[in-house]
């Protein structure tokens, strides 16, 4: 019987080693694969919809551009108010228990998209979405910090976007794909609610070490909300998060209308997200050499040059090229954006970096969806881009002349 104890007793040491950076400390174990596959499912059932539900507001419900608009930045503004509370939670109480509580929300909701008959009904439960889906973002991936070891932390941080990159390559793609074959967005909500599901068994899998309680910590302050210290690097992404929502909601539409493209946005996000995967592939070992600024800089120029191109040469190999430059841009920028939040917080304050940068991004993404809807309509889809490349143009200026040196004055390398 002592026999059998000890080798049930083994996994459970295994985990806490691999984890903690003591005997074993291999980047690839057992619960990073897990949160990894729980983040890939995640992004999988919600990008699935994202590019074809301005499509299903127009044809189901007859809706105009500022309405699709305002509908869709519901799940945002959601999302921003409950990631502040998220990143309080995740550092407060037991990070498994948060994380499956707010997966399974996050897979009920979308039961909601199979009943709403009324665009008010959609409307609410798009922006009753928004809460589950931003606290489960927070809460994945702060576990995920958790279980990579520490000298590898860098590079691990790089690595877990492929998940979502991965998901985002291959949703929206598939998900156009179905409604293209089969002109049913019923058999699409069940798909993404099926996969929500998977995602949320695989969340109950995960096992953590119990952490140690921050004793010397406040109970209530303004950072346990926002990491005040990162402020400017959260205004600067608020930038590049304003230029992506017009940009992946709205390529749908702008291609029909403007380029005539029905079955290409599929291949858009495919070559988006390949940008995507392959820049983060690459640039994790960067990231693991400590070049943060460097990957930061190369991302948000190729970005800047693929949504200059987009808005400028409108032409369909332009449509293409600059989705794959976008991807490389963005793959390149945002993980070295949130190694910089981590490594400006206390080790204490992961929760709270992870939910700072997702609130800062969110932000700009809402107003670009609303901003983006707005300008459509009232001047047309060719405005609404020129105004995107002015955006990315001015995010760009401020990293080089400001938010690079802001980073190095405030790093924190202990953690």
């Amino acid at each position: 019987m002592r026999k059998r104890q000890m080798r049930e007793d083994m996994p459970n040491n295994n985990v806490i080693n691999e984890q903690s950076g003591g005997c074993r400390r291999r980047l690839w174990n057992r619960e990073y694969i897990k949160v990894m596959g729980c983040n890939f499912l995640l992004f999988f059932a919600f990008y699935l919809l994202t590019p074809l539900l301005p499509i299903y507001l127009d044809e189901q419900f007859h809706t105009d551009k500022d309405s699709i608009g305002l509908v869709l930045s519901g799940y945002v503004v959601a999302t921003l108010l409950v990631r502040p509370f998220s990143g309080f939670v995740v550092d407060t109480f037991d990070r498994k228990s948060v994380l499956t509580i707010c997966f399974f929300f996050f897979f009920i909701c979308f039961t909601g998209y199979i009943g709403a008959g009324t665009l008010l009904m959609f409307a609410i439960v798009r922006t009753l979405h928004g809460i589950p889906f931003g606290a489960t973002t927070v809460a994945n991936s702060t576990v995920a910090i958790d279980v990579l070891p520490s000298e590898r932390r860098n590079e691990g941080i790089g690595y877990y976007g492929l998940s979502n990159n991965l998901a985002m390559a291959v949703a929206p793609s598939a998900g156009i794909y179905i409604y293209h074959a089969t002109n049913n967005f019923s058999l699409l909500f069940w798909l993404s609610l099926i996969l929500a599901f998977a995602g949320f068994v695989c969340s109950t899998r995960v096992r953590l070490p119990k952490r140690e309680k921050v004793e010397s910590k406040r109970k209530i302050s303004l950072d346990h909300f926002f990491l005040g210290r990162a402020w400017l690097l959260a205004v600067n992404i608020c930038f590049f998060g304003l230029c992506w929502g017009v940009m992946s909601n709205y390529v749908a539409l702008y291609g029909k209308q403007e380029l005539n493209i029905t079955d290409g946005t599929g291949l858009f996000f495919m070559l988006l997200s390949g940008g995507l995967f392959v820049s983060r592939l690459f640039g994790s070992k960067s990231l693991r050499a400590g070049r943060m600024t460097h990957n930061a800089l190369v991302g948000v120029l190729l970005s800047l040059a693929g949504y200059g191109m987009f808005a400028f040469v409108v032409t369909p190999w332009s449509y293409y090229l600059s989705a794959l430059l976008i991807g490389l841009g963005n793959g390149q920028m945002y993980p070295a954006f949130l190694t910089m939040f981590i490594k400006i917080a206390r080790h204490d304050q992961r929760g709270t970096a992870n939910s700072s940068i997702l609130i800062s991004w969110d932000l700009g993404m809402g107003i670009g969806i609303l901003l983006g809807g707005v300008i459509a309509e009232n001047i047309g889809f060719g405005a609404a881009f020129h105004t995107v490349a002015f955006m990315q143009a001015a995010g760009a200026a401020l990293f080089i002349f400001a938010t690079m040196k802001f980073f190095e004055r405030r790093r924190i390398d202990e953690n």
